[in-house]
């Protein structure tokens, strides 16, 4: 088999097209957020709602209304509940973050144990690609073009409150505002994702491309660039390899992107394990070529 025929034959069923418009959509979607997520160190705030957002799904099932209503309800309500320990106790963040997440995750296992159902809600913890509907498609296009076009209207003042909250709040931006936004984002960008990965691996598409464009560039606007980039080539390489072996489709999406992390981690020019080591044995070599180059004349 030639390699168009590799390309054009799973994109001859319909569930393969709808597979690959929503793990790009995912992809692109979760890597620009976690551009802002991994600058600001919000790993574990991005771990706490797409994991609390699970009784949401399971409450919307059994009140027939769509799953997206009730993860974005439990999505602010996991962001609320957490500001709230957090700021009217002695306990501190990650510990609320802990606390909050891991009692809704649970709720969400418990509501899923005692619903009847005629279908498999444990697709969502592990995700259900390739049994994307047009109709689950177009609610999650909608969803992320929103959270798309709020992040890119919204990108210098999240970038300024990423880096500095309290210049942002010296020239009139309300910081506290600006976090909450970017959590209530963060909320609707997990719902976007909850299709393609499920709630075990959201988190993954949420930090691993941020992570992986920091280490490559340390400009925010290349890392735009680069994070969303390296997302969407994995997811679409991760749902071909899926098809091919018969694996995971989002298991292999996230593990794709792991791999590539892995490479940049050890190979990029100037943060890289290795590469650091390769680019200044060459600098050294071309140092010594030239000063034996000089020495001849």
């Amino acid at each position: 088999m030639n390699p168009i025929d590799l390309i054009l034959e799973p994109l001859g069923y319909g569930f393969m097209i709808n597979a690959l418009a929503t793990a790009v959509t995912a992809a692109g979607v979760c890597a620009v957020l976690s551009c802002w997520l991994v600058l600001i160190g919000w790993s574990l705030m991005g771990d706490a709602v797409s994991h609390a957002v699970l009784p949401g799904v399971v409450l919307a099932y059994v009140f027939s209304v769509p799953f997206a209503i009730g993860a974005l309800l439990f999505g602010f309500l996991a962001v609320a509940l957490i500001g709230a320990v957090r700021d009217t106790s002695r306990i501190k963040e990650d510990a609320a973050i802990g606390i909050v997440f891991s009692t809704l995750f649970a709720l969400g296992l418990v509501l899923i144990s005692v619903t009847p159902s005629q279908t498999d809600l444990g697709h969502i913890i592990f995700g259900n690609l390739l049994g994307v509907s047009k109709a689950e498609l177009i609610q999650i296009v909608i969803l992320g073009v929103l959270a798309l076009g709020a992040l890119l209207l919204k990108r210098k003042d999240f970038t300024l409150f990423a880096f500095d909250a309290t210049h942002a709040h010296a020239i009139g931006l309300n910081p506290r505002l600006l976090g909450a936004a970017l959590l209530g984002l963060l909320a609707l960008t997990s719902v976007v994702a909850l299709q393609a990965v499920g709630v075990i691996l959201v988190v993954a598409m949420l930090i691993i491309p941020g992570a992986t464009a920091h280490l490559l560039t340390d400009r925010f606007g290349r890392m735009l660039l680069i994070a969303p980039l390296i997302s969407v080539s994995c997811a679409v390489i991760g749902l071909y390899v899926s098809y091919y072996l018969d694996t995971a489709s989002g298991g292999m999406i996230v593990l794709t992107q792991g791999a590539v992390f892995a490479l940049v981690y050890l190979f990029s020019p100037t943060q890289g394990l290795l590469g650091r080591k390769i680019v200044r044995s060459l600098r050294r070599d071309a140092a010594s070529s030239k000063h034996e180059a000089a020495a001849e004349h």
